[in-house]
């Protein structure tokens, strides 16, 4: 079996910090970012980057960096006048180098475009999207372009996988690690294919790892019980949206010394007493 790693937000936002305090710019995480979303999509002429204020829409303008040395011309939209550093840096770069700009009040405004790249939030996003965000992803949602999240699809929650709102995608490119919540509550409802960017994050501390999907009936035998998420929270008395599913079904399983498994029809999350593992039909 092929082994990876899947980590919760928390462990990514520490081990991103970490790599940038001892060996890596954030400016240049981000260029690497971007350059994982590139070399995972065919990207042809016709490309819209929508961003939102963060370092996920960092990644959007930095993307277009990238296109523009390619002789792809984006068109930006923003769903906000604000910016972090870096991506100032790069929203900057871009539009020197180019980079058209579109308004996201005009009716329609993604049409006609080939490929739409979701850079409005990231994984550390809690809560239901609203005003213009909850328009954008709307807007995106409505088009018929090809849509490419970045890093995750943006209204879903890193940790949990809940969405009230959130940007369905035919491709979903992870940066850095794949994360819990891209398997788990309505993630496989938003998750055409997932795909992860390798950036040179060193994790401070493993955590769960990831199976191919066809090696998920060896874990469903053997004593195992399986379990659909509705009889899993119906059985730890968890709400959905409070419950840190892998530690409490590794927890179940350490207790009754036997494998759980959680599963919907294209995704799982699997405890067998000592580790934690993830898996999805979905992941390319």
């Amino acid at each position: 079996m092929n082994l990876n790693k899947v980590v919760s937000v928390a462990n990514m936002r520490e081990s991103d910090a970490k790599t940038i305090a001892e060996r890596t710019t954030s400016a240049e995480l981000m260029r690497r970012a971007a350059q994982g979303i590139f070399d995972a999509v065919s990207f042809r002429s016709r490309t819209a980057i929508v961003c939102g204020s963060g370092n996920n829409g960092g990644d959007g303008y930095a993307l277009a960096c990238i296109l523009l040395e390619h002789g792809v011309t984006p068109t930006l939209f923003r769903v906000t006048d604000r910016f972090s550093k870096d991506g100032l840096y790069y929203y900057q770069t871009a539009k020197s180098m180019g980079a058209d700009e579109g308004s996201l009040s005009i009716p329609g405004a993604l049409e006609g475009f080939d490929i739409v790249v979701d850079c409005i939030l990231g994984t550390g996003f809690r809560g239901t999207p609203e005003g213009a965000v909850r328009e954008a992803i709307g807007q995106i949602n409505d088009c018929s372009a090809f849509v490419v999240s970045a890093d995750i699809n943006s209204g879903l929650n890193g940790d949990n996988g809940i969405a009230e709102c959130a940007v369905r995608s035919d491709v979903t490119v992870s940066i850095g690690y794949l994360k819990t919540g891209m398997f788990l509550g309505d993630a496989p409802e938003y998750i055409g294919q997932l795909r992860n960017a390798d950036i040179g994050i060193e994790l401070v501390r493993d955590e769960y790892l990831l199976i191919d999907f066809g090696q998920l009936h060896l874990f469903e035998g053997y004593g195992s019980e399986v379990l659909s998420p509705e009889e899993f929270y119906e059985r730890t008395g968890f709400a959905p949206e409070e419950c840190d599913v892998p530690r409490v079904l590794a927890e179940l399983s350490a207790e009754e010394r036997k494998p759980y498994v959680v599963k919907t029809e294209r995704s799982a999350v699997i405890a067998d007493i000592r580790f934690v593992y993830f898996c999805a039909d979905y992941v390319f």
